[in-house]
């Protein structure tokens, strides 16, 4: 199969994410999207995130109904922080005649280099980079330079084109915080369990 690996702390699932995931899935030619939340991301080792077991649940809330999209829990029980390298390392394993892509904001790649292992990561899957509102797109060439992988390494990159919609999930949890509306900015069963399990307040 072709799998979008779609990782990040879901912190929480909002829209933005099942319609990045849905474009990248009918752009790339992709036969499912698995989203892999983080357990310990190391990016966020100074913040405290919604317990594992809740941002599980609100993606299966999120998700339920297309069967082209799932959830895979494989970092609860990895110890460490949740590398992406790591992660897909441990895909390639377990299921190693899936094509995997690594769907990426293109917010996130000027980071891409100072990530744990940033050539295996590209070695490792072909990445899909999002437009995201105010960021420019990296060439294939850019990103060669910037992780110094040589020329006879593979290096696979797709843009994905979606609309151009500003959303972050630490705008919703200051909202929850704060006493603001989110509804309609996330799919309502996730929008009813934040609020029978009093997260974010």
């Amino acid at each position: 199969m072709r799998v979008g690996v779609f990782g990040g702390t879901f912190d929480p699932v909002h829209w933005v994410h099942l319609i990045i995931a849905e474009h990248c899935r009918e752009q790339a030619g992709l036969d499912q999207v698995w989203f892999i939340p983080a357990a310990r991301p190391p990016h966020k080792q100074d913040r405290q995130l919604a317990p594992f077991a809740h941002r599980l649940e609100m993606l299966q809330l999120a998700l339920a109904g297309n069967p082209a999209f799932r959830v895979d829990d494989l970092e609860r029980a990895r110890p460490g922080p949740s590398y992406t390298a790591d992660t897909l390392k441990e895909l390639h394993r377990r299921d190693p005649a899936d094509e995997f892509f690594l769907i990426m904001g293109s917010d996130c790649l000027p980071d891409l280099p100072n990530w744990h292992e940033p050539a295996r990561v590209v070695e490792s899957a072909t990445l899909l980079l999002v437009t995201r509102p105010g960021w420019s797109v990296w060439s294939a060439e850019q990103l060669r330079k910037a992780i110094g992988l040589p020329e006879d390494k593979a290096l696979r990159l797709q843009v994905v084109q979606i609309p151009l919609l500003d959303l972050s999930s630490s705008d919703l949890r200051q909202r929850v915080h704060v006493g603001r509306s989110i509804r309609y900015l996330l799919p309502r069963s996730v929008e009813c369990y934040i609020e029978a399990h009093h997260l974010y307040r």
